[in-house]
């Protein structure tokens, strides 16, 4: 249950933050889409309500019309609970305490929810990174799901790099799944936890990476990180990076949107052309894949093998490519 940023401008009365620090990571977000805003439909900040649910006190809340402090890693049994509560189900105040937070402060947390007019669920790093991963993100997205029975809600992930969205569209459109894909047996696999790109890595399941306009080194847990220095990494960004520096290779490529053409997803999934404004003696990050991709056909199809024909799995990743 989603929409554009649009819409929660001109018809959202609650917004909640859950996991997350708009007024340092995403800092014109209140101003340009949220509680800032006049919309159409919600026309001044008092007839808007915002939630911060974290497990500290950071700047954005101090924007905030209410603070749920809970305890590290304790967001899976709030949602949970959260999840009863607007079913109207019992819940034991012993295990909700171990939240850190009251049965009467969820109980009023569901019931605005609940009665809101139209409401959107912001989830952060600081929900689908921590413990739970993608369990967390999977009961959040049930949990305005469930919603829709009473009101209308929505969710939105609060993107942490650059076209996250994009890469997300592009294997959604391509293989039906947005992330967790493996591709292996010649046809895609979903997976999250067993084939997502961080639990891979930090299991050793990986003996080379190819890093494309990312920076795993500077956010991924540390035995990820010192995996990548062990195994032949090669990143492609226009700059030095913390994933760069442990990298074998590091092909310098053309800046998207400033020297290089291309499209980019807004966090609601709303592409956005650009047109780049500088010239780069550096290629595109699209031609050096291609380039790479050529390089490797060629070289599987002059592969020797058994009884003179190439082998399945030579076949299969030449088709890939």
């Amino acid at each position: 249950m989603s929409c554009t940023l649009g819409e929660v401008k001109n018809r959202a009365d609650l917004i909640i933050y859950w996991g997350g620090n708009p007024a340092e990571c995403h800092p014109r977000h209140f101003t340009k889409y949220t509680i800032m805003q006049k919309g159409k439909f919600v026309t001044n900040r008092k007839s808007r309500t915002m939630v911060l649910v974290d497990i500290r006190e950071t700047p954005s809340e101090k924007a905030a019309d209410i603070f749920l402090q809970v305890r590290p890693g304790k967001d899976f049994e709030m949602v949970t609970t959260l999840r009863a509560l607007v079913k109207g189900q019992r819940v034991d105040p012993a295990l909700v305490a171990e939240t850190g937070l009251t049965v009467e402060q969820l109980q009023d947390f569901a019931d605005r929810m609940k009665k809101a007019r139209f409401g959107v669920l912001f989830f952060g790093m600081g929900l689908s990174m921590t413990r739970g991963k993608h369990m967390n993100s999977a009961a959040v997205l049930t949990l305005v799901t469930e919603l829709n029975a009473f009101t209308k809600f929505v969710a939105m992930p609060m993107r942490g790099h650059g076209n996250v969205t994009g890469s997300d569209m592009v294997m959604r459109w391509t293989t039906g799944y947005p992330f967790g894909v493996n591709l292996c047996r010649g046809y895609p696999r979903f997976n999250p936890g067993e084939f997502s790109t961080v639990d891979l890595i930090v299991r050793g399941d990986v003996d080379a990476a190819l890093v494309l306009g990312a920076d795993p080194g500077a956010t991924m847990p540390q035995p990820g990180i010192d995996h990548l220095a062990r195994i032949p990494t090669i990143v492609l960004d226009p700059k030095v990076t913390h994933t760069s520096r442990i990298a074998r290779v590091h092909i310098t490529t053309a800046a998207t949107g400033v020297s290089a053409p291309g499209t980019v997803y807004r966090m609601d999934e709303i592409p956005l052309p650009l047109r780049p404004a500088l010239k780069s003696p550096y290629p595109t990050d699209e031609d050096v894949v291609r380039r790479i991709s050529h390089a490797v056909a060629s070289r599987l199809a002059r592969m020797p093998s058994t009884n003179g024909h190439i082998s399945d799995a030579a076949v299969g990743l030449k088709d890939m490519l």
